[in-house]
């Protein structure tokens, strides 16, 4: 058995020669953070990359979205209907905004929301949809946006899978009400820790701004603001990044391929989602192992880790069934709404709601699995994988 490690995911990272180069001048400068230099020339040079009209960068993607959110001035309390197939980061934004997540389901054919559950979740106390582009899979942001206009709610869209994706050849952070990326390091754009959120309104960008430095316009604290503004080392990890990004994602296209030869002939799996009008940026390897396969998904999971080769359940469990959120929501198909107390920032009297069950999010949540793929993953080791996934004999 082959004793190297193959992780699921590891940073895309310019040579050290030159990030070196790249940082020299800030040891003339000293400016290391509030919105420095190169943090002003990332948003530009991103802005144009994500074919987007307005960018404002933060220090990660969690505080994007909470921000983002926090920027529309929605009426505390409120309900925002959300995906329970996503990361848990989603629903926290959401409930740190004291707001009251409601969980719709999912389409089992790539892990979006499904559009056509919406309507019937919507009540007096909507204000917003934060819809998820799972992978990268695009949501059906058409329907969104016909259902939003006519509720008169926001949308926000979580795109922290979703950089450099392109709908119908429309950079994808163009829809909405706002988007927001994630730069973290595991994925296929980073800035070691960082985000941005890009937007259609030029006055979110003031909003965004006094939020993300304490609540400061000029010299006065105008909004209860936080600190998470992206500093320059980070910025500059992006703009090296950024000048690669295309030869990065073309080598994870070519890993991605070896793999969808190599599965399209292991009966029982399959590669989740295809993204019919939208770009791919190879940035996940999700595949759905059927009950034909001859192993369950925890089955291949452990499977793999004996041989050294590190995938992941994601999204497992689904986000009403965490620790966190159990006792609230219920943690049932019943469709309840629960009325229990918990230690959020939302009264004790609140409550997260569903008006419908969540059967398709936990079937995708006991059967997806996240294999390794990244720029520098050797296609050795992609025949590897593959020769495991292999249970036949």
């Amino acid at each position: 058995m082959d004793s190297k490690k193959i992780l699921v995911t590891q940073s895309s990272m310019p040579s050290y020669e030159e990030y070196i180069e790249a940082i020299r001048p800030l040891w003339d400068s000293h400016w290391l953070t509030n919105m420095g230099q190169y943090h002003n020339e990332l948003e530009e040079e991103l802005k144009e990359y994500l074919k987007v009209p307005y960018l404002s960068l933060t220090a990660n993607g969690h505080l994007a979205l909470e921000l983002a959110i926090g920027a529309l001035d929605l009426p505390k309390g409120g309900e925002v209907i959300t995906t329970p197939f996503t990361f848990v980061s989603t629903t926290h934004a959401i409930v740190r905004n004291n707001l009251k997540p409601v969980f719709c389901d999912i389409k089992t054919s790539d892990g979006t929301i499904d559009e056509g559950k919406i309507e019937s979740l919507i009540t007096e106390k909507t204000v917003a949809i934060v819809p998820v582009h799972v992978y990268g899979h695009c949501c059906n942001v058409e329907e969104i946006e016909k259902i939003a206009q006519k509720h008169n709610l926001k949308v926000i869209y979580d795109a922290a899978h979703a950089f450099g994706v392109t709908y119908k050849g429309k950079g994808i952070g163009c829809y909405g009400d706002a988007s927001i990326f994630s730069f973290h390091a595991t994925k296929v754009f980073n800035t070691i820790e960082g985000g941005g959120v890009t937007f259609s309104d030029p006055k979110m960008y003031d909003k965004l701004l006094a939020l993300k430095n304490f609540g400061f316009q000029d010299e006065e604290v105008v909004s209860v603001g936080a600190n998470a503004k992206m500093n320059e080392f980070a910025a500059i990890m992006g703009l090296c990044n950024l000048r690669h990004i295309d030869e990065a994602m073309a080598a994870r296209k070519n890993r991605f391929e070896k793999y969808r030869q190599a599965i399209e002939e292991i009966k029982g799996i399959r590669i989740l989602g295809n993204n019919e009008n939208g770009s791919n940026n190879y940035g996940y390897l999700p595949i759905i192992v059927e009950e034909d396969y001859g192993l369950t998904r925890d089955e291949l999971y452990e499977r793999l880790k004996e041989r050294n080769i590190y995938s992941r359940k994601y999204f497992y469990p689904i986000t009403p069934d965490q620790v966190c959120y159990k006792e609230m929501y219920g943690g049932d198909d019943l469709g309840n709404t629960r009325n229990q107390g918990h230690s959020g920032n939302m009264e004790d009297t609140d409550k997260f709601a569903s008006n419908g069950n969540l059967v398709n999010s936990r079937k995708l949540a006991g059967q997806v699995l996240v294999l390794p793929l990244y720029e520098n993953l050797e296609i050795s080791q992609v025949e590897r994988i593959c020769d495991a996934l292999r249970i036949e004999g």
